[in-house]
């Protein structure tokens, strides 16, 4: 605010956010169910179909994080196409989960969903910068309270959590788990797996199947 110039500065900022806007619009507009995409500060960004050992870590996750939400009646998950529209960008992450307070209120037809609980993203060389910096910067900005990036070369997770939900506060350092170690979710009451289960699909069932024999109570 000492700047002699500040009035016009934060007239060419206003300038350029309303032609963010405008190309915001034009992006949503644009939206197909074939295409993933994404809108980061002003910029479009087209994502290449994933390799297969990517789809099969989201496949893996999805189905453990899926069963064990809908056994306790938990929330919603959502995989990959599932849009959601922060305070000044527009992503699709690999998987998100919402709580079943906020998934009340989704209706039939929506397709720009608000910040959720819990948010992955599974690394690879094109996305890993933006998974690391602008991500985890605006998904703690926005008040998620849990955010995964998981390694498949190194087969580990780094876990982020917000503690105090504070919609302009910075994740602190995460927790590194790897195979051999147990990852236990905050944001999903009583989620507590072999970080295995992820990575390998016979781990996977066998933790399907301790979800199927013991049902915490709702």
């Amino acid at each position: 605010m000492d700047a002699p110039d500040a009035p016009r500065v934060i007239e060419l900022l206003v300038e350029a956010m309303d032609a963010e806007k405008r190309r915001r619009d034009d992006f949503r507009e644009s939206l197909n169910p074939h295409t993933k995409a994404e809108f980061i500060n002003g910029h479009v960004v087209i994502h290449s179909p994933v390799k297969s050992q990517h789809w099969k870590i989201t496949d893996l996750l999805s189905r453990i994080v899926s069963t064990y939400t809908g056994l306790h009646r938990l929330g919603r998950v959502g995989v990959e196409k599932v849009m959601i529209a922060l305070e000044r960008n527009d992503y699709e992450p690999d998987l998100v989960f919402f709580s079943a307070q906020k998934a009340a209120h989704f209706t039939d037809n929506q397709v720009l969903f608000p910040a959720p609980d819990f948010v992955v993203e599974i690394l690879s060389k094109k996305t890993a910068a933006k998974d690391k910096d602008i991500k985890k910067r605006d998904y703690a900005a926005n008040g998620i309270a849990e955010y995964w990036i998981i390694d498949p070369n190194q087969q580990q997770i780094e876990q982020y959590i917000l503690h105090n939900h504070s919609t302009d506060s910075q994740y602190p350092a995460p927790t590194i788990r790897g195979i051999g170690d147990r990852i236990e979710s905050h944001a999903i009451p009583g989620f507590n797996i072999p970080v295995s289960a992820i990575f390998d699909e016979t781990s996977n069932i066998e933790t399907l199947q301790g979800f199927l024999t013991f049902r915490r109570p709702v």
